[in-house]
């Protein structure tokens, strides 16, 4: 019996002096570095930093009774664009429109407006009849969501901070003057700033809470995946059955962009039809989603045509590098993850289009990123067909040397 154990372990000895079991630990090593860098190294540790918003000055100084003058709304701008805490890039525009027009053009992701009666409303809290100042917070939700969250909590507390410090200086002021302070101004001196609180561009009902457009790009990515691959076996077994090899790549990107259209339409009919996605612009969004998914499907054939089945690790890194990145502002990556990821991945441009359709209001909507979209679809439409004529010249010229020989 111990003879027979020590047969069996002397057996397992030698799976362990294997070379490719001592690679096998850094293989996984290896595999979970790279992925880990994917799915977490571009999310974990980000903090918001130069968001971009508007803040609008309209107030007009009011007089003192004891001479001298109010200017709330100056003292608010010094104090917001002073702090260095806030992880905010001012910009300051002369105008309400002006600001609704930068978040149209997708150049703020919030507003701050400061009316011109700021100043006079808060003197009113001394009379028999206060009237309580008011500001207005806009709030682009459209845009990202994350980042407008993270934009109406830090104006919503600066503006209480800065309503408490106007009650203490008013309270003060009106106790100096009048020795005692009436009820009913007091009360109002609680509060003696309204804010309010409008969101623009809202993103709609069951639209993942504004990330509808990075989950759409990323089940197009798959589904464009599987088309692009399943048409790629098929060429193969085409072009080994002896069809020409340009027609038959013609032919797989014909298909493909079929293909991609059908399952556009499908996706956006499944989404609002399923789940309920509220869609501004149903047609719009099935039209621009069709210009991602062949643009996918064209990178991804190209990529399978030229290099073959390696092409298919380099396609499944792309997505998890860029995956967790169509949910984010880019105000909130490190730099080396904008620079190095998000500056040049299609997923981004996807998403991006997609957020511009669907809350911008549709195609008229749509900027840079269909132009990027457009563009590489043409190229790697190009690159396509190329490879089908240098592979069929590959093809001739070994065919010629065996005729020769």
């Amino acid at each position: 019996m111990f003879i027979i154990i020590e047969m069996g372990l002397g057996e397992n000895m030698a799976l362990l002096k294997q070379k490719m079991t001592g690679l096998s630990v850094i293989a996984v090593l290896v595999v979970l570095t790279v992925f880990g860098a994917a799915m977490m190294g571009s999310v974990l540790g980000s903090k918001p930093k130069e968001i971009p918003v508007a803040l609008v000055v309209l107030d007009q100084p009011a007089e003192l009774p004891t001479g001298g003058a109010l200017a709330a709304g100056m003292m608010i701008k010094e104090k917001l664009t002073s702090n260095p805490a806030l992880p905010i890039a001012w910009e300051i525009v002369d105008s309400e429109e002006r600001a609704r027009a930068g978040m149209d053009g997708r150049e703020f992701y919030g507003a701050l407006v400061l009316p011109a009666d700021l100043s006079s409303g808060l003197l009113s809290l001394a009379s028999a009849e206060p009237q309580p100042a008011s500001a207005t917070i806009l709030v682009n939700e459209g845009m990202n969501t994350q980042a407008s969250t993270v934009v109406k909590q830090i104006l919503d507390q600066a503006m209480r901070m800065v309503g408490l410090e106007l009650s203490n200086q008013l309270l003060a002021q009106i106790g100096q003057q009048a020795g005692q302070i009436p009820v009913n101004a007091a009360q109002a001196m609680l509060t003696p700033l309204i804010v309010k609180e409008e969101i623009v561009h809202p993103a709609g009902t069951n639209n993942a809470n504004g990330n509808a457009p990075g989950l759409l790009t990323q089940i197009m990515w798959i589904g464009s995946l599987v088309t692009a691959m399943t048409l790629f076996l098929a060429g193969q077994g085409a072009g080994t059955a002896g069809s020409g090899r340009w027609a038959s790549v013609a032919l797989q990107g014909a298909v493909g962009l079929a293909i991609t259209g059908i399952a556009s339409g499908f996706v956006v009919w499944m989404a609002s039809s399923w789940y309920g996605m509220e869609l501004a612009s149903a047609g719009g969004t099935w039209m621009f989603l069709w210009l991602v998914a062949a643009a996918f499907f064209l990178l991804q054939s190209s990529l399978l045509n030229w290099i073959g089945m390696p092409a298919m690790a380099l396609l499944v890194l792309l997505m998890f590098f860029s995956m967790p990145l169509l949910s984010m502002a880019p105000e909130f990556l490190s730099s080396a993850t904008r620079d190095w990821i998000y500056s040049w991945t299609p997923l981004r441009f996807a998403s991006g289009g997609l957020r511009e359709v669907m809350y911008f209001g549709g195609w008229d909507a749509v900027g840079s990123s269909g132009t990027v979209l457009w563009s590489l679809a043409g190229g790697f439409l190009a690159l396509l067909l190329l490879s089908g004529v240098k592979k069929s010249k590959s093809a001739k010229a070994g065919g010629s040397l065996a005729g020769g020989v």
